[in-house]
Parts: structure tokens; C-alpha cells; sequence
């Protein structure tokens, strides 16, 4: 099975269409009132989702989750209905299958407020704005933020939030004490450009994802609760929240001080010790506490 990145490396370039920590009750009770919602990316539960829309929107809605972070698989309308359905909300989605002004259409559809591109230098690539590889360099990064600034100009317009999703290679060192994402962070416009944190990447590209947190207050509004299994460095099997490497007290801290204002967990596969629903109970189980 093709871990997230290289689904979404493959949608990209081929223009395809697409241990458990539990809290005391008071803890739990305390959390709950602070109102935050818990989501999830409807990546995350694609097999099932392809196998039984309904059944498992309708599932992820009785384990907690109140919101999705989506891709689209087949149109905006089925999901918008499906969703509806199951009482389950979807203020982001990720357009890379759809292409940008084709996932404006579907955010507005959808009632989201984010449009996430998943893989920027990537969808770049793509579209001939740069050639060969992404390199993840100095210059690229430079031309990788200038072209998030022009989506975040057009999401502006249409009445959206653009936000930029990353994984492990934007801390690839691009030279003077800077990695690629820090280089996006400068460079872009704060007006324009969000970002969302998928902190099992970050943590993967060998940074922590509270510092980016505390560092950038206001900037990063959405995140992505991930981890992997200890001591993979080539393939990164996902590790179900809790069981893998990361601690997320500190992070989740860091992260609502910070402003944030939606947390989807995502897991990556292969999900050979569970199912992925059974996953997505797991991972909530882990972060509620947190939250």
C-alpha cells in the first residue's frame, strides 16, 4: 500500500482524479467543555469511505469526530449530501486532485472555509512551473512562496483561506541556519498564506512541531495529528497516535496557544494491525484528552 505521500505524489504528476492514553473523567469533562472539535481526514478511512460512504461517515460521526478535512473522490455534491447525512461538518479540503479553481467550486459547495494544496512543489511541477524533481532547495522555496502567495491572492477573492500542507522534505537545510519551510514562513505573505502542520512530518524531517507552533502564532490554523512507527526512516509506516514516536501534550498545547482552530487527525497506512476505522477510534481515544 502507497503511503499519503506518494498517492498524493502520483495524483499530482499523473493529474489522476484523485497504546492507548486514556484521561481521568474530570480530564475528559474539561476538555469537552472548551468546545474544541476533533476531525479527521477523510484520507485517512478512504477504503472504507470508497466501500461505504454513508456507513462510514455515519461511523466517524458515533466514535466523536464532528468535522472532516476532504478529498474529493467523486464530486462535491455526493460528499456535501453524504456528509450532511451524517451530521458531520468540513471547514477544509485539499484541491491537488482537482486543481485549484476546480477546488474552489468544491470548497464553496462543501462550505468549507481552507483550500489545503497537499503537495505544492509537486503540483508545481505539474502545471511546468518548475522541471524535473521538486529540489527543495533555496531558490525553489523562493518560487515555491511566491506562487503561494498568488493562490492565496485568488482564495482571497473567492472568499477562501489558502493553506499549505507539508511533509518531511520542507526540512530539507537550504543553507545560512534555514530549512525549505522556514524559507516559505519568511517569504509569504501572512494576509495571504496559512499553513497547516502535519507534525508527523515535521517530527520525520527531524524538527518539532511545537516549536513551530510557539514560533508562528496566528499563521498555522489547521494541523494534521500524525506519527510513525520508531525506527523507520525509509518507508514510514503509520503508528497509531499514542503508539508511535511523538508525544502530543505538548504539541496540542503549543498548538492552541498558538491559535489553533481545527485539528484532523491522519494516519498513514498500511493498516496491517487494525483497520483503518479501527484506527481512527484509537487515534481519537489518544487525542480528546488533549484537546
Amino acid at each position: 500500500m502507497m503511503n499519503r505521500r506518494q498517492f498524493l505524489a502520483r495524483s499530482a504528476l499523473c493529474g489522476a482524479a484523485l497504546g492507548v492514553g486514556l484521561a481521568a473523567p474530570g480530564r475528559l469533562l474539561a476538555a469537552a467543555t472548551k468546545g474544541k472539535t476533533m476531525g479527521i481526514q477523510l484520507y485517512m478511512v478512504l477504503d472504507a469511505y470508497q466501500k461505504d460512504p454513508a456507513g462510514t461517515l455515519k461511523t466517524l460521526k458515533s466514535i466523536g469526530y464532528a468535522e472532516i478535512e476532504a478529498i474529493i473522490t467523486s464530486t462535491a455534491e455526493v460528499l456535501r449530501d453524504q456528509l450532511k447525512e451524517a451530521g458531520l461538518a468540513c471547514p477544509s479540503m485539499h484541491f491537488d486532485s482537482l486543481g485549484f479553481d476546480k477546488g474552489v467550486e468544491a470548497a464553496h459547495t462543501l462550505g468549507a472555509t481552507y483550500i489545503v494544496s497537499s503537495m505544492l512543489p509537486s503540483i508545481m511541477q505539474k502545471e511546468g512551473k518548475t522541471s524535473g524533481e521538486p529540489k527543495y532547495s533555496l531558490d525553489e522555496a523562493k518560487r515555491t512562496a511566491e506562487y503561494a502567495n498568488r493562490l492565496g491572492e485568488k482564495a482571497r477573492k473567492a472568499g477562501l483561506r489558502y493553506a499549505y500542507h507539508n511533509h518531511h522534505l520542507e526540512f530539507t537545510d537550504v543553507g545560512g541556519g534555514q530549512v525549505f519551510y522556514d524559507v516559505l514562513l519568511k517569504e509569504t505573505d501572512k494576509s495571504l498564506v496559512q499553513f497547516e502542520l502535519d507534525c508527523g512530518w515535521v517530527a520525520a524531517g527531524g524538527k518539532n512541531p511545537a516549536d513551530y507552533f510557539k514560533a508562528n502564532p496566528g499563521r498555522i490554523p489547521l494541523m494534521h495529528a500524525k506519527d510513525f512507527l520508531p525506527g523507520h526512516r525509509t518507508d514510514y509506516p503509520g503508528a497509531e497516535l499514542g503508539r508511535g514516536e511523538l508525544d502530543y501534550k505538548p504539541i496540542m498545547a503549543a498548538a492552541d496557544a498558538s491559535g489553533l482552530k481545527h485539528c484532523f487527525v491522519e494516519q498513514e497506512g498500511p493498516f496491517a494491525r487494525m483497520s483503518s476505522l479501527d484506527a481512527a477510534r484509537v487515534d481519537f481515544d489518544y487525542l480528546r484528552p488533549l484537546r
